[in-house]
């Protein structure tokens, strides 16, 4: 990836306060969904109008055959970081929730995003294995994929998350409140 042409707008402020992205990274099946899927309903009771950018369902739009391939990954977290940026820039809060495996993508989506947050979700490979409601690691042990993160793919953890999240020592609760203070301490 190389360094965004698309200039970096600040992001509006609107009657809710200032329209930001929240990156919500880990490895699959780390507890990602689980946070987003609490903090959405929080963050509109607040009055944020909110878009949640998950990366299976915009990848079915975006590239409905997926290959996982390198040069395809990279195309896929750009056109989110993008879209994201566009909502953003017209006063929707977004949140990514999206492994983006490598760190470059969520830096792209930071380079073009004024107010982002990057939330890491930790968790050890282990229990994400025992976790895979959707069978993406049983899928890459079958060698039907040869792209898992974590398993055959690195996965580059944040190196400076404003948020960092240990899914096997607290709650989703616990987890989306503590993304929440920081929006209120931040926007509100």
């Amino acid at each position: 990836m190389t360094e965004s042409s698309i200039p970096d707008h600040p992001s509006p402020i609107t009657h809710h306060g200032v329209a930001f992205a929240i990156w919500i990274t880990g490895l699959p099946a780390s507890g990602k969904s689980t946070i987003v899927a609490a903090l959405t309903p929080q963050l509109e009771a607040l009055g944020y109008r909110v878009e949640v950018l998950e990366s299976d369902a915009v990848r079915r739009v975006l590239t409905p055959a997926p290959t996982y391939s390198h040069a395809e990954r990279d195309l896929f977290y750009r056109a989110l970081a993008f879209t994201g940026a566009r909502l953003v820039a017209h006063g929707v809060t977004v949140i990514f929730d999206a492994t983006a495996s490598r760190r470059e993508y969520r830096d792209f989506g930071r380079s073009m995003i004024s107010q982002f947050i990057e939330v890491a979700v930790e968790c050890p490979l282990t229990i994400c294995m025992q976790r895979d409601y959707k069978g993406t690691y049983k899928r890459g042990q079958r060698g039907e994929s040869s792209t898992v993160p974590g398993l055959q793919e690195p996965y580059e953890a944040p190196l400076n998350p404003e948020v960092t999240i240990d899914t096997t020592k607290i709650q989703a609760s616990v987890a989306m409140e503590k993304v929440l203070d920081l929006i209120k301490e931040r926007f509100r």
